[in-house]
């Protein structure tokens, strides 16, 4: 767990703090993020696959990601792996390649090591900019922007209830009682070639930028996440520990990881 200034602009800057538990049930962590400042860059991933390769999956993602980053920084002209998408900025195209990458890496892991059939791992992350927050994502590890009081999903569940929902509306005892509600439709590894939804939202001074792996989410409502977030908001470090207390509290059925990032003026 880490807490700094990194800068977006020379009048924004980014507080950030993150942090990941073993939850109160599992016997072993799959998830994996990290804090890349020196990017504007954040992530969490969630294993699937057991016997530790969904550890390895998620691992595999972040270290991907970051890697990507790091060489298309220093090297514009680098030969990247995918097309362009012409209707996305190079920023959007950026974080989408670096994901589709990732997806790359795993399945091919996955088919070189028996040990890893069948591993992958969810994915959110994004990168900050002064006047944008470029969000990928893949399955259902989520993004939420906490602004002015209120929380706002700013990523869409790749998941079975989700799809769910969208054919018929569910009573909140209904969803809760959905009996499929972790089957995941769209996760890194499971084929050769993975869609990677984009969104690009505009940031404001005193956004708060969640991103956690459904560890949380599964534990404890949005509107609590929302309350401990606010109760917190000049304390990213206690926030994260909050955040992860109320998820395993609440049963810790799962890994629980959380990142907090905050814009600030300089």
């Amino acid at each position: 767990m880490r807490q700094t200034h990194e800068g977006v602009s020379p009048d924004m800057k980014l507080l950030y703090a993150g942090a990941t538990h073993v939850g109160m049930k599992r016997d072993h962590n799959e998830d994996n993020f990290s804090l890349m400042p020196e990017q504007n860059l954040f992530v969490v991933a969630d294993g699937m696959g057991g016997h530790a390769s969904g550890e390895v999956a998620s691992r595999i993602a972040v270290e991907s990601v970051r890697q990507f980053f790091e060489d298309t920084l220093s090297d514009e002209d680098i030969t990247w792996p995918f097309k362009l998408d012409r209707e996305m900025g190079y920023l959007e195209n950026r974080m989408g390649t670096s994901v589709k990458l990732a997806n790359k890496n795993i399945f091919e892991s996955a088919l070189a090591d028996p040990r890893y059939k069948g591993m992958g791992t969810t994915f959110v992350g994004f990168v900050a900019a002064e006047d944008a927050i470029v969000v990928g994502h893949v399955g259902d590890s989520r993004c939420y922007r906490v602004r002015d009081g209120k929380i706002e999903q700013l990523t869409e569940d790749h998941s079975l209830l989700n799809d769910y929902k969208k054919i018929q509306k569910l009573t909140p005892e209904e969803e809760e009682n959905f009996p499929h509600k972790n089957i995941i439709v769209r996760a890194l590894g499971m084929k050769d070639s993975v869609e990677v939804d984009v969104v690009t939202a505009t940031p404001q001074e005193g956004d708060i930028l969640v991103l956690c792996s459904d560890g949380l989410n599964g534990e404890i409502s949005d509107d609590e996440i929302l309350s401990r977030v606010l109760e917190f908001e000049e304390d990213l470090d206690g926030g994260v520990e909050s955040l992860i207390e109320g998820a395993c509290e609440n049963g810790g059925k799962d890994n629980v990881t959380v990142v907090l990032v905050k814009y600030v003026s300089d």
